[in-house]
């Protein structure tokens, strides 16, 4: 499940980037991209925790890696769902 909100948050983060670009009003977009991001986040964190439950030693494993990755995606989407509204506050400046 996962993967299904990280595709639709990045998708819906490109959609952000692009409405902004474009001249529209790209506040929803922004919403829907972080908001599908947290739900990411979520998904993972039961995934992990049905692994603990199980106790699937193998697959808690792969946790670190995960971390990194779920790190890096995390901060990039923020910056990126929020360069819009900091780029906008800077030209009225």
């Amino acid at each position: 499940m996962f993967i299904i909100f990280g595709v639709i948050a990045i998708v819906a983060t490109f959609v952000n980037v692009y409405m902004y670009t474009a001249g529209k009003d790209y506040k929803l977009a922004m919403a829907i991209g972080l908001s599908f991001t947290a739900l990411t986040l979520c998904a993972e964190y039961s995934l992990v925790s049905e692994w603990v439950k199980r106790e699937d030693w193998s697959a808690l494993g792969e946790v670190p890696n995960f971390e990194r990755v779920l790190w890096f995606l995390t901060i990039v989407s923020i910056l990126l769902n929020l360069a819009p509204i900091l780029l906008e506050r800077k030209g009225k400046k």
